[in-house]
This record gives structure tokens, C-alpha cells and sequence, in this order.
């Protein structure tokens, strides 16, 4: 078959140079080191990363890392197999090519292979697609040019379109009365004490976690806590709160194959079903959440009543609460009450939802978000002041950072250290030595990067190395279990490993609680430490 087509879908990749990469990994180290420093540089997150934004494109510009030019939206690979004869134009030329099989999706697959099994067949799709997506150079079809900046595509909108609906969505139904009536209701089940309230919020963040996005859920039990500590007068236990919340929520993203993108992208190359999934998941789940809170309340000294009489005394403390206070109105605390249910029933469902999974949870947010808002329409500006504009504004930059580093081949090279390592281990059965490296470099390497491509390139490297999948007919290797958990848990370790984890940290700002990148770090290393270990004993000891 021979086609025309315009030489801008032609998608290619320029070779860095390892002294490119090696400058641009610099200047990540730079960038934590000063989010780190923080305070004692008296600047905001959103500075920071702006200014390391600033830097990290035009020195991108610079070392023609990134790709410049208008960008194609609306476009596929090319379908046809075994090859496509085209007539690229040039100028006021044309020129002859011809791509092979490999640089393109098939089409159809080979017809030894019609009566295999469904999941070898799909398997197989799986495998020749994402050969397809990374092979170079890339056939477009059907693509229109748009002139874009170049960092806009770095950005991933739907994490800040999520923030931003999500926190629009809370706010305008908090004003309902129907979070102040669930955190009374949750405070009068726990009698007051604050041991069995740090439990009850825990087992709601593991929850929430597990069906929400993770941030989403850190936003609601968040502002839940907040209120109930306050009618406690124990708002000196807040930070405590707060903290050992957004650690849960990243074990919380453990519990589904959805629960988190990490799971997805791993699951899916591993060909783990949602329920094997779920099977091998929930115990250490269970466990993690039982240690993380125990430690919590040693660490925080968030004690249970001693006395009687203490306890006596909170009984009554929180029976004179009454949950319909901050219910102004009847009507709109019902319309809330029923959008919360729908906020999360959406949310939980997006990836199976005709249409509204096209369009994402981003979507859904901001959805939700816009019809709340219709109650009080004529001052909406209130709510978009009390927007955490610094918040976005890091995410953001960070995005765009990142996105400089995937071109400049940084995660690249992470992937290809890692590699080696791994390489020079036995891959069937995986060992103790195999499994504890990729685990913890995982980790390490998500606590101060993004985990999607973190996970994508790990899991492209253990697909490379013959790593057994469950879709291939036995048991998937251990080795996927430790990209998963790495990957999820890493984002204990600092405040910028995940995004449940940094709104926690800027919850405790919004309340003037101190706390630093240092003192996050310094105060979540044991629960991390203790997180991480027992997730390496459980992969050793029960998914080999």
C-alpha cells in the first residue's frame, strides 16, 4: 500500500548525549535538595519547582532535548501489516519509505496463533502494542497540527484538574453541614477517645483510598478530621492525624488493581486478574494499615482514656454534640448528601462508565464540582480564593521538570541502572537478592519521581527480561509484585512522592501546623522503614 502523508507524522528521537542526561540529573538532585531547604530558604513549594521549571526548559531548549514544533493531536498509529510504503512529503519533495511490521500496530495476527487462548491472544495485542509505541521511527495518521508550548504537554491535567474539582467539590458541600454531621456521628461512635478515633479515620482513609483517588480521599478524611478534633478541643493531635492519614492512603492505593495507576500498568504487563489482584493484596494491606496505626499512636502518643472517670467524662463531652448544627438547610444538606454519594460512586466507576471514561476523573471533579457550585452562584469567587493556588502551581512545575527529565532520558537511566542490577540476578524463581533490590529502588526512586513512568519503564524492563506473567498460563513472578509496591510505598518517603501525601502536608499548613520537607522526612522514615520491610517479607515470603 502506498500512501502520502505531510513528514510532521513522522515521529523520531534524537540520541542524548550521557553527559545531557547526567547535568539534568543534577539538577533533580538540585531541586530536592531545596525543597528540603524550604524554610531556610524562605520560599513556597511552587516557587521552587517554578524556578527548577525555568531552568530544566531552557536548558531542554539548549541541548535540543525537547521536542519543539506543533504538536499532533487526534492521531493513531498506523495500522497496516506487514508493512506500509509511504510518500513522505518534504518541501516540494517526496521521498520513498517503507516501514516494517514492527513499527506499526498490526492489524491482525498471525493465524497459528487464532486458536490460542483468549489471554495469550490478548497477551500477544498487549506485548506487539507497546513494541509498536516505542519503536522509532512512528507512523501518524489522521492527526491535525496544533501550535503548543512545549511544557503543556508535559503537565498531567487530569492529576490537576482531580485537585482542583476535588477541592472545589469539598469545599461547597462542607458549607451543607454534611461533613461537620459525619465527623460528629464518627466522634460520638468513638466515645470520645482519641485512640479509637485515630482507628476509625485510619480504616475510612484505607477505604476511601482504595475506591477514590488518592488525593480525593485525602481531601475528604482531611477536612473530616480537622472538624472532629476540633470539637474534641484535641486539635494538638491534628498533625499526628494528618500524617499517619496520608501515609495510608498510598497503602490504601494498594488494595485494587485500580486503586492506583502503578497497579494498572503493572497488572495489565503481568496479566494479574482484578481479583488475583485483590486476593494477594488485602493481607499485607491489613497488616501495613494494623502497624502504621499502632506506630502512630506510640509515636504521636495518641492515647486511649485511662480512667473511668476520663472516659465518662468524653461520653458526655460528645453526647451533648449535636450533628445538625451546621446544617443550615434541610434541603441543599440532602443535595450534598446524594452528591457525595454520586462523587464517589463516579469516581470508584470511571474506568467502566460509558463516555466518562473517555474524558477521566478529571472530568468527573470538575463535573461535580461546576453543579455544587450552581447553589451559590452569584459568589463563587469565594471559593476560588480559597483554592490552594500554591499547590497547583508545584504540581505543575513539577510535571514540567519531570517531563524535561523522561526527554532528557534521566528515568531512563535510572530504568537502565536498575537493569543491571537485575540482569545479573536469576529471574525464575526470583530470589531474596533480586526482589529486595527492585522493591527498594522502586521505592526510592518514586519518593522523588513520578510513579507512572517509574512503574511503566520497570515493568517494560521485567517484560524485556522474560519475567513469568500470570497471562502467559503459571504464576507472575515476584518481580512485579515489587515494582507494585515499591512504586506505591516509595511515596512515604518524602513529601513530593506522591500527591495524597503533599496535600496532607499542606492540610497541616492550612491549619499552622510546622512542617517542613526535613520534618516529613524525618518523621515518616519509620513508618516507611516499617511499611517497606514487611512489604519485602511479604513478596519474599507469600507471592514467590
Amino acid at each position: 500500500m502506498t500512501c502520502t502523508f505531510p513528514n510532521w507524522m513522522l515521529a523520531t528521537a534524537a540520541p542524548i548525549s550521557s553527559g545531557v542526561t547526567a547535568c539534568f540529573a543534577a539538577l533533580l538532585v538540585a531541586l530536592i535538595l531545596c525543597l528540603a531547604l524550604e524554610e531556610k530558604l524562605h520560599a513556597k513549594k511552587s516557587v521552587i519547582a517554578g524556578l527548577f521549571a525555568i531552568i530544566c526548559l531552557f536548558l531542554g531548549a539548549a541541548t535540543h532535548v525537547l521536542p519543539f514544533g506543533k504538536v499532533v493531536v487526534g492521531s493513531d498509529l498506523v495500522l497496516e501489516h506487514p508493512a506500509v510504503e509511504l510518500e513522505v512529503e518534504n518541501g516540494d519533495t517526496q521521498q520513498h519509505l517503507t516501514l516494517p511490521a514492527e513499527h506499526g500496530r498490526p492489524a491482525q495476527h498471525s493465524e497459528n496463533n487464532q486458536d490460542a487462548p483468549d489471554d495469550e491472544r490478548a497477551a500477544e495485542r498487549r506485548a506487539e502494542t507497546e513494541r509498536a509505541e516505542h519503536e522509532t521511527p512512528h507512523l501518524f495518521v489522521d492527526g491535525e497540527q496544533v501550535a503548543m508550548p512545549v511544557y503543556i504537554p508535559g503537565i498531567d491535567w487530569g492529576v490537576i484538574a482531580i485537585i482542583l474539582g476535588s477541592s472545589l467539590f469539598v469545599d461547597v458541600t462542607s458549607k451543607s453541614g454534611l461533613f461537620t454531621w459525619i465527623a460528629i456521628r464518627v466522634t460520638k461512635s468513638s466515645g470520645g477517645d482519641p485512640r479509637r478515633l485515630l482507628w476509625m479515620y485510619g480504616l475510612m482513609t484505607v477505604v476511601f483510598s482504595a475506591v477514590l483517588n488518592n488525593v480525593t480521599a485525602m481531601i475528604i478524611v482531611g477536612s473530616l478530621t480537622a472538624v472532629s478534633l476540633d470539637k474534641l478541643q484535641r486539635k494538638d493531635k491534628l498533625l499526628g492525624f494528618l500524617l499517619i492519614e496520608g501515609l495510608l492512603t498510598n497503602i490504601g492505593g494498594l488494595l485494587t488493581l485500580i486503586s492506583s495507576v502503578p497497579n494498572i500498568i503493572v497488572g495489565t504487563k503481568a496479566g494479574i486478574s482484578f481479583v488475583t489482584f485483590f486476593v494477594k493484596a488485602a493481607p499485607f494491606v491489613v497488616i501495613a494499615t494494623a502497624l502504621t496505626l499502632w506506630l502512630g499512636a506510640r509515636l504521636f502518643k495518641i492515647e486511649s482514656l485511662g480512667s473511668d472517670e476520663d472516659r465518662e467524662r468524653a461520653k458526655r463531652q460528645v453526647a451533648g454534640f449535636d450533628e445538625n448544627d451546621g446544617v443550615e438547610s434541610v434541603g441543599f444538606f440532602w443535595f450534598g448528601t446524594v452528591m457525595l454519594v454520586l462523587f464517589i460512586l463516579t469516581i470508584a466507576t470511571t474506568s467502566v462508565l460509558p463516555y466518562i471514561s473517555d474524558l477521566g476523573m478529571g472530568f468527573v471533579a470538575l463535573g461535580f464540582a461546576g453543579v455544587m457550585l450552581i447553589r451559590y452562584k452569584s459568589e463563587v469567587d469565594r471559593f476560588y480564593r480559597a483554592v490552594d493556588w500554591d499547590l497547583l502551581g508545584f504540581f505543575m512545575a513539577l510535571f514540567v521538570v519531570i517531563y524535561v527529565m523522561e526527554h532528557a532520558r534521566v528515568l531512563h537511566a535510572i530504568g537502565v541502572g536498575l537493569r543491571q542490577v537485575v540482569t545479573q540476578i536469576d529471574l525464575m524463581p526470583a530470589d531474596w537478592r533480586d526482589t529486595t533490590v527492585l522493591l527498594w529502588g522502586a521505592a526510592a526512586f518514586s519518593s522523588v519521581t513520578d510513579n507512572i513512568p517509574l512503574a511503566a519503564m520497570l515493568s517494560n524492563i521485567l517484560g524485556t527480561l522474560g519475567a513469568p506473567t500470570a497471562a502467559g498460563g503459571g504464576a507472575e513472578s515476584a518481580l512485579w509484585w515489587s515494582v507494585v509496591f515499591g512504586a506505591n510505598l516509595g511515596g512515604n518517603l518524602t513529601p513530593i512522592g506522591s500527591a495524597s501525601t503533599l496535600v496532607a502536608v499542606t492540610i497541616m499548613h492550612k491549619h499552622e501546623l510546622p512542617m517542613t520537607f526535613g520534618a516529613f522526612v524525618k518523621t515518616a522514615f519509620p513508618y516507611a522503614l516499617l511499611q517497606l520491610g514487611l512489604a519485602t517479607i511479604y513478596v519474599l515470603v507469600a507471592l514467590r
